[in-house]
């Protein structure tokens, strides 16, 4: 009874998450209902329609082609992200303790948001090679400033009249940190994670198509010059399901954890 208490209480948030993303499946399934007229007007040269990139995919799994650059790609991805998202998050949360912090470092964001990220992936071509490195480095300047912009905007935005009552009736540390701090922090730095997910895999993509030799950047590189326009939409397909299985089975369950407070009933 205990064992099935615990696997209830870990499996719990992610399943009710789904079940109340009918409005998400919806979507999903307008997407595919598009795309298969698109398929239908421009025939399976122009744009295969999801039944066959779908077969496509389900082949390159089958066959062990698929799997191994997902894995390549993952792995940079997620290097370059968790520099990120780390340096960001507590960078930006110290600038923002700092009017002058966060005065200076705001025009140096901005810069950083506007240069595009093949711009980065030619300097780092040039400073690390056709390596690891390049797509990793890539990834972490493009997410570096979504994180340190959203960490910043939460701790500038703390309402000081929390943090008086706080002192006023002298909460201990740790009732502050979770029960003033973090859940305004958080409303502000979960959109921004969630952002800087999606710009890594775009950017690793991009990376490794100019880049390197594995990975599902260059594997797009390689069925683009076929000309095989299914197994280029199956290798995007396969991104965007890890991409949608990384923010909604990871990341907002973990949200919908950390701001339950949203939708408990106030004493």
């Amino acid at each position: 009874m205990m064992l099935l208490a615990w696997l209830r209480k870990l499996f719990a948030p992610p399943l009710s998450y789904l079940w109340s993303g009918w409005g998400a499946v919806a979507s999903l399934l307008l997407f595919c209902a598009l795309w298969e007229f698109g398929g239908q007007v421009y025939g399976d040269l122009v744009l295969p329609g999801p039944v066959a990139t779908f077969q496509q995919l389900t082949g390159m799994l089958d066959t062990g082609q698929a799997m191994p650059e997902l894995a390549i790609s993952a792995r940079r991805a997620l290097y370059g992200l968790g520099l990120a998202l780390a340096a960001g998050t507590l960078l930006g949360l110290a600038a923002g303790r700092s009017l002058t912090a966060a005065m200076v470092s705001r025009p140096l964001v901005t810069l950083l948001l506007g240069m595009p990220p093949i711009a980065w992936l030619v300097l780092a071509m040039l400073w690390f090679g056709m390596g690891d490195a390049t797509p990793v480095f890539t990834v972490f300047v493009a997410c570096f400033p979504i994180a340190f912009a959203g960490a910043m905007q939460g701790a500038r935005t703390l309402d000081n009249k929390l943090k008086d009552v706080a002192r006023a009736y002298r909460l201990p540390w740790r009732m502050v940190l979770t029960d003033v701090y973090l859940p305004h922090v958080t409303s502000y730095l979960f959109p921004a994670w969630i952002t800087a997910l999606g710009t890594s895999w775009k950017v690793v993509v991009m990376a490794e198509l100019l880049t390197t030799v594995d990975g599902v950047g260059a594997a797009l590189a390689v069925s683009r010059a076929q000309l095989d326009t299914s197994t280029s939409l199956g290798w995007i397909v396969a991104v965007l399901g890890l991409l949608l299985a990384l923010e909604y089975l990871f990341l907002e369950p973990i949200k919908r954890r950390v701001e339950r407070w949203r939708t408990e009933p106030s004493a």
